[in-house]
């Protein structure tokens, strides 16, 4: 074989993986606006409660002109649609395009469906945010968005420090004030809340289930830490050189990776080889790769 057609079959080759991982981010987006529709049909609407963003919209112009709620949720997330192929990228703005139509399918057909829940309010707002928010937040872990507020946010997200989870429930605020006026102030208010839930569960679903976290750690004795990080925890670290800007001594700063049942044993080796070290704790929203398994702590 020349070498110009082994280089296009290997071209071949890595094209078809990637071309299956769109294709299988592109089902968990149908599938979350599915699950979403489920949620607004079966459990929401029915009860005089209400969804945020254009979707909330949607079902308040629904209410007072008659129009199909699908119909409304694709004309009016069209300005959105476009702010996200301007601003966020193509493959975003495919991937919503996706999650909205199949978002207005899913009501259409689920329009007849029997509520699942009636009366009881509390449960009504727990299980539809709750249902909402995992269709949402796999619609958006998957590169999509099945809501203009949700890619209004994210484009947020990009340029203010806060979370995209955050930013879609302070948007929010706006729409219920209009919900308000065909729910009524209990509908609104119970419709907050509904969405508070799913504003949760959003950041759980998209940000991930791996329950990391990371230690950088700078001590007097990181040989000594490493060690016994790796005799008790199993876990391995790497070394970063750092510098003070004070006294521009130089350190090794420890990063280690380990998983939340194991994090108060970590503060403890800490405390027991080092009680002074300089100790910084973030979140890890998804661990892949290497050998990050659950370790026995002995």
């Amino acid at each position: 074989m020349k070498t110009g057609q082994m280089g296009q079959a290997g071209q071949a080759a890595r094209k078809q993986p990637a071309m299956a991982r769109k294709v299988l981010r592109g089902l968990m987006v149908v599938i979350g606006a599915f699950i979403t529709s489920y949620g607004l049909e079966a459990v929401l609407i029915p009860n005089n409660v209400s969804d945020g963003g254009v979707t909330g919209l949607s079902i308040v112009g629904s209410e007072l002109i008659g129009l199909p709620l699908g119909l409304l949720i694709a004309v009016l997330n069209i300005p959105f649609i476009f702010l996200g192929y301007k601003q966020i990228g193509k493959s975003f703005a495919i991937f919503s395009v996706l999650g909205i139509a199949s978002l207005a399918v899913g009501t259409a057909v689920m329009h007849e469906l029997t509520p699942i829940i009636e009366g009881d309010t509390l449960l009504i707002t727990v299980v539809g945010g709750i249902i909402i928010g995992f269709g949402m937040g796999l619609a958006l872990r998957n590169g999509g968005a099945l809501d203009g507020i949700d890619m209004l946010a994210v484009l947020l997200s990009r340029k203010l420090p806060f979370g995209t989870s955050d930013l879609i429930l302070f948007l929010n605020t706006f729409v219920f004030i209009v919900v308000s006026t065909i729910f009524g102030l209990q509908g609104a208010i119970l419709s907050g809340i509904a969405y508070f839930i799913a504003s949760k569960v959003i950041h759980i679903v998209e940000e991930g289930l791996s329950g990391a976290k990371t230690f950088k750690i700078i001590t007097k004795h990181p040989e000594v830490m490493v060690e016994t990080i790796r005799d008790r925890l199993g876990r391995g670290a790497t070394y970063n050189l750092v510098e003070g800007s004070y006294s521009n001594e130089q350190f090794k700063e420890i990063t280690c990776v380990i998983n939340r049942l194991e994090e108060s044993k970590m503060k403890e080796i800490i405390h027991e080889l080092d009680p002074s070290a300089f100790v910084m704790v973030y979140d890890v929203a998804e661990v892949k790769g290497g050998n990050f398994k659950k370790k026995d702590i002995h």
